[in-house]
């Protein structure tokens, strides 16, 4: 499986863990900052923070904290001023890894990431040496008890459907980026339930791991999801199912 799906197939127990630790709340209120700082507070007029309100409302988050996360964004309010900065290196095996994030202070994050991914057995490159190896792509997740994959395909096919992947449970809807709003509301006029919506990074080439290498990059993707400045991990390894669910 590859890194990019790493979290399709146990989301319910990350999603679990990371509820419990208050960490999903922390990493969209950085992104309704700063995508309100960046477009504006109007969603209709900014796709970006719409798609960080649904987050939000898909996490169950106050209005109250939704709506000061966005008033830090517009200057409403005084707060942290987060910047995006992105990393990349190598994991076990080879392994290419993104590691997007949101910091108040550059040296400490770029220190944190660098020592999370020397303790297992990786090294931080230098920028554009990974970046290559993804392409961003917009994927929407919809339940298979909401839609075969004709109903799904003759609803969005016009609005910008490419790919319909096959994850389990649901289906991986995928789009080009700038794709992703329309096929959403395609799917919501055909009144097909939708789970989440969003960009991912998804691999060109995976690389196979198992036994020990697969166990330390594991470790090594957890670790950089669990750091408070990280958003978001994308990696291009192959592990065993049996490894994964384990994890």
């Amino acid at each position: 499986m590859s890194g990019h799906s790493r979290w399709s197939t146990i989301k319910h127990k990350k999603g679990a863990a990371d509820a419990k630790r208050g960490k999903i709340f922390t990493k969209v209120i950085k992104e309704l900052t700063v995508a309100a700082r960046m477009g504006g507070g109007d969603p209709d007029a900014n796709p970006r923070l719409r798609r960080a309100l649904d987050e939000a409302r898909s996490n169950n988050m106050p209005n109250d904290t939704v709506m000061r996360a966005i008033k830090r964004g517009t200057g409403e309010l005084e707060g942290v001023n987060y910047e995006e900065v992105n990393y990349e290196g190598y994991g076990p095996g080879g392994v290419a890894i993104l590691v997007e994030t949101m910091t108040d202070s550059r040296n400490r994050t770029v220190s944190e990431i660098r020592h999370i991914f020397t303790r297992y057995a990786g090294n931080l490159g230098e920028n554009g040496c990974v970046a290559w190896m993804f392409n961003e792509r917009g994927v929407i997740s919809v339940p298979k008890t909401a839609a075969d994959e004709d109903k799904l395909m003759e609803a969005g096919l016009d609005a910008g459907i490419e790919e319909i992947v096959d994850q389990g449970d649901q289906w991986e809807v995928q789009t080009a980026p700038d794709k992703l709003d329309a096929v959403k509301k395609a799917l919501a006029a055909a009144q097909i339930e939708i789970g989440e919506a969003k960009f991912e990074k998804i691999p060109t080439t995976t690389v196979r791991l198992e036994g020990k290498q697969a166990e330390t990059m594991l470790k090594l993707y957890e670790a950089l999801e669990d750091h408070d400045d990280v958003q978001h991990v994308w990696a291009n390894f192959d592990i065993p199912d049996e490894l994964m669910e384990q994890s």
